[in-house]
């Protein structure tokens, strides 16, 4: 079975779950936040809408910079509502799920890095880059949601197994 293959139904599952969490993010709690250095709630439910399109970057391209000399850095798309926030996690796993599809072990055992003001932050074959910085970076972001909500009063949606707000999957 390839690394593909293998990761292609958790993708699957994890953007259901993801979906699910980020759907209950209400906009009126976007700047909201559960302590000063910590991240907004808006910001963080876009960081993690976003996290997809990691895998799009680490198959398509050798690198990344994320503040390129000379050009501006990357910034955060700002949203109003939370159908927008969906609506970029949408289009996020749409465009990444068949570049993943589509790529197979030889590309993925090529290096990739990540740079910032071209120096290098890490050199990393592709496969360890989209398990480690996408998914689970992704699952951890998701985590933190969900203290987010929680914090908020706001329903926690099952994800692995029952949660206190939903009984079942």
């Amino acid at each position: 079975m390839s690394f593909t293959e293998a990761l292609l139904p958790e993708f699957d599952q994890e953007m259901g779950h993801t979906r699910r969490s980020l759907e209950r993010v209400p906009a009126d709690k976007f700047g909201w936040k559960p302590h000063e250095k910590s991240m907004a709630m808006g910001r963080l439910a876009m960081h993690i809408a976003l996290l997809p399109t990691w895998i799009t970057e680490t198959i398509k391209r050798d690198s990344l910079d994320i503040a390129p000399p000379g050009a501006p850095p990357f910034k955060m798309p700002e949203v109003k509502t939370t159908q927008e926030l969906l609506e970029i996690f949408d289009k996020s796993v749409a465009e990444a799920r068949p570049v993943l599809a589509g790529t197979n072990d030889a590309h993925l055992a090529k290096p990739w890095a990540l740079l910032m003001t071209g120096r290098t932050i890490f050199k990393l074959p592709r496969t360890v880059v989209l398990r480690s910085t996408v998914m689970n970076h992704l699952v951890h972001h998701r985590a933190q949601l969900g203290v987010y909500l929680r914090l908020n009063n706001l329903p926690v949606p099952a994800i692995y197994g029952p949660s206190a707000d939903e009984g079942s999957m």
